[in-house]
């Protein structure tokens, strides 16, 4: 399953300000910033901005012995698949015995049970444990049926479906990940999942039709093909819609239509081959800027913010005090290490953009540090290369206490090798409350 990355390293204290700080020097310099800050890091924690995964207390390796790849696995599916609200028994099982781990590099393989999307090669990633359950649930797999999934990456999805299901067929449009995907398969005995190498787009009517189609990538519209080798009655879950600003829908095969459900707000990679093609609306990186900043949008949609996915504990609020407008996002939080949180990503060329200048208002009530170090209410910004490679992130905040609305903004130097950029908001496992608004991102020429 392939989705755009959504956790990158925590870059704390000085560390962090070694990257920021880093002048010139090209792509050869940032390296060596993001090397050195990287080498100063006080412990190799991952940011908890997206999943909580530090408040989540998983077994770690150190230096008493390796990682409890199944202790780790019991204590996600715990409190981040049925602690986030997953209710389906079947689900929940095959997400507590799909070895996760088996399916990302060796080098990931300490972060496999975090509930973070994860590099796999490729320009890919897998998606959050989170995102598989919610997908899986969604679209109701019962023992009969036979399931059609696009976008196989690294294999996970399709394991997660194999219990669950008669059959899996799978299609991976990236060669060198689909061989890899079905090696470790067969490797691992899933003897009901049959991969091929080709476009999705086109799905696979050898085998039409089928009960359930899942889609791990984003097309702009819903491939007609798909369309028309779901069969009547059937299900298929699949991320619809620009480069960086997707919903996942369910949609239901009724009388020969599509009868659409939103499900929520998503980034995924976009579907490539055919489906980019047709691909209208292309979005200028040399030109970033966040999509519903102020909060004012959302007035059909109560339950999300538009524009920002991944949203966890975080509310559209109205406040006579905002700063801009009538409304700001509102993150609540009162068990100390759980995740709120919202997100957006977007597109930045660093070979355009020389900097940025991010800047918000903030109202912090309340606010006490979480249980580790970096479960900080704050603003973060992370960059990614063209193979969504980390390349460090840069903080407003953190705050604690209580303080009346006041203005927070940073200018951040743009290492030349970025391409995308994602915008992270939250307590990340601190507690209190945090008004956001008139959330900025302004690009400056190189």
């Amino acid at each position: 399953m392939r989705q755009l990355i959504e956790q990158p390293r925590a870059d704390i204290g000085p560390a962090r300000q070694g990257v920021a700080e880093a002048a010139g020097g090209g792509a050869d310099g940032w390296r060596e910033a993001a090397r050195t800050a990287r080498r100063r890091l006080v412990f190799p924690l991952q940011l908890l901005a997206l999943a909580g995964a530090l408040a989540s207390g998983l077994p770690v390796a150190n230096a008493q012995g390796p990682i409890d790849f199944a202790a780790a696995r019991r204590k996600l599916v715990e409190q981040e698949i049925v602690g986030a609200g997953i209710t389906d028994p079947r689900v929940i099982e095959a997400m507590r015995s799909t070895p996760r781990h088996e399916f990302v590099p060796v080098a990931e393989r300490t972060r496999a049970y975090l509930d973070m999307s994860l590099p796999i090669g490729d320009q890919q990633t897998i998606s959050s444990p989170f995102i598989v359950a919610f997908m899986t649930e969604s679209l109701e797999p019962q023992p009969g049926d036979k399931v059609l999934e696009i976008g196989t990456g690294s294999g996970y999805q399709a394991a997660v479906l194999s219990p669950l299901v008669k059959e899996v067929y799978t299609i991976e449009i990236v060669e060198t990940l689909g061989r890899r995907a079905a090696r470790t398969l067969t490797r691992l005995g899933y003897k009901n999942v049959f991969v091929r190498v080709g476009d999705g787009f086109l799905g696979w009517p050898e085998h039409a039709p089928f009960d359930k189609i899942i889609v791990t990538c984003s097309p702009e519209q819903v491939p007609q093909p798909l369309v028309e080798q779901l069969k009547e009655g059937g299900r298929m879950v699949i991320p619809v819609g620009e480069r960086y600003q997707q919903t996942l829908y369910l949609l239901k095969k009724v009388d020969g239509q599509l009868v659409s459900e939103k499900l929520r707000p998503t980034l995924f990679v976009p579907m490539t081959g055919q489906a980019e093609k047709g691909r209208v609306v292309q979005p200028d990186p040399r030109n970033p800027s966040l999509v519903n900043g102020n909060f004012e949008a959302g007035e059909n949609e109560p339950e999300t913010l538009p524009g920002w996915y991944y949203q966890r504990l975080v509310v559209r609020y109205r406040d006579p005090t905002a700063p801009e407008g009538e409304h700001v996002a509102r993150l609540e939080n009162d068990q100390p290490g759980q995740a709120s949180r919202l997100m957006q990503g977007l597109g930045l060329d660093g070979r355009a953009v020389g900097s940025v200048k991010l800047s918000a208002w903030v109202k912090p009530g309340n606010i006490a540090p979480g249980p580790q170090r970096d479960m900080q209410a704050s603003i973060v910004l992370s960059l990614y290369d063209d193979q969504r490679r980390d390349l460090g992130q840069w903080w407003l905040g953190p705050w604690r206490g209580t303080l009346p609305w006041h203005h927070a903004s940073r200018t951040i130097r743009i290492p030349p090798q970025a391409r995308e950029a994602i915008v992270r908001v939250g307590l990340f496992g601190a507690t209190g409350q945090l008004l956001v608004d008139d959330l900025r991102l302004e690009p400056l020429p190189r």
